[in-house]
């Protein structure tokens, strides 16, 4: 049996790391994805995928991520059902992440290449064919 799931979006909210009463890390949080195909006449769709992460997974994704920011999960589906305050059945699907990837660049770094330095001629000197060049 296969059980693999990719999803790419950006985070809904800031992920906030909490620990289990026996000290193991985890965060859940929401993606929103926009659907790959778009019906004539109406805007693109977006999911919003609700993922949960343990352990250092859960930590990477606290420390480098925030709201808005947009990151690829791999991981698997789950189900779980539970009862609510009401004493309501209910049932949870979710991504039960295992790793996380950037899928952008750092925004200082984004920033630093809009700013590359100009060059004029007068930054570059003319070789001759007589000149002894080291390679």
């Amino acid at each position: 049996m296969l059980n693999k799931v990719v999803i790419m979006g950006r985070l809904t909210a800031a992920p906030e790391l909490r620990h289990t009463a026996s000290g193991i890390a985890v965060t859940s949080f929401c993606i929103a994805c926009e659907r790959s195909y778009v019906k004539a006449g109406t805007e693109r769709a977006t999911d919003f995928i609700d993922v949960v992460a343990w352990q250092k997974t859960a930590e990477f994704i606290c420390r480098y991520f925030g709201k808005g920011s947009m990151i690829i999960i791999e991981g698997e589906l789950q189900t779980r059902t539970y009862t609510d305050k009401n004493g309501n059945n209910r049932k949870a699907v979710e991504v039960m992440a295992r790793n996380a990837f950037f899928s952008e660049a750092k925004r200082q770094e984004a920033h630093e290449m809009d700013q590359r330095p100009e060059f004029s001629e007068e930054d570059f000197s003319q070789i001759s064919d007589e000149d002894d060049l080291p390679f």
